[in-house]
């Protein structure tokens, strides 16, 4: 079970960049996918539970995958600043999909913020697997929350981050990979 307890607590200390993902084990030796890497693919479900397959959404579009969590301060930082990046360039192609570590039994909870919030992008519940590994945060490494990704269109990795990243920067990688 995903403990929300430790998730929670680590994500309003003061201090943190990123908060650390509970029940991920030592985060030591945990890598981001480096730049022009292929980004790993996966099906999820959002939070009406609609299947997402991001290789088939990467194809004809850039994307920002961005992992967080309802109970994360800085999670929610990252997102308004996601929304307002994605309403400025959704028309150029950009698509943006949050994927929520806070479990299949909190889909409800998080459907309710995002409504709350007025989220206009793709938002997904990743999902425990085999060993208590997530389905989607384990494979692009992802230690801290938030943790960022713009993946180009055709699924090569342009940007990996954990942390916090100011709009002003999304937007200097965004336009190296949104050429017309």
């Amino acid at each position: 079970m995903f403990p929300l307890a430790a998730v929670a607590a680590a994500a309003f200390a003061e201090e943190k960049p990123a908060a650390p993902i509970a029940g991920t084990g030592d985060a030591e030796g945990i890598r981001l996918p480096e730049r022009g890497s292929t980004a790993p693919g996966f099906l999820l479900k959002d939070t009406a539970g609609e299947p997402f397959h991001f290789e088939a959404e990467w194809a004809n579009h850039t994307y920002m995958l961005i992992f967080w969590s309802v109970f994360c301060e800085p999670c929610r930082l990252q997102m308004a600043v996601a929304q307002n990046v994605y309403e400025k360039y959704r028309d150029a192609g950009l698509r943006v999909a949050a994927v929520a570590l806070d479990g299949e039994p909190m889909r409800a909870v998080i459907a309710g913020f995002v409504k709350q919030e007025g989220y206009t992008f793709q938002v997904l519940v990743d999902e425990l697997g085999d060993r208590e590994k997530f389905k989607v945060a384990d494979p692009y490494g992802v230690s801290g929350m938030p943790s960022t990704f713009l993946v180009e269109k055709g699924g090569r990795i342009a940007l990996s981050r954990a942390g916090l990243i100011a709009a002003e920067e999304l937007e200097k990688s965004l336009k190296s990979v949104l050429k017309p």
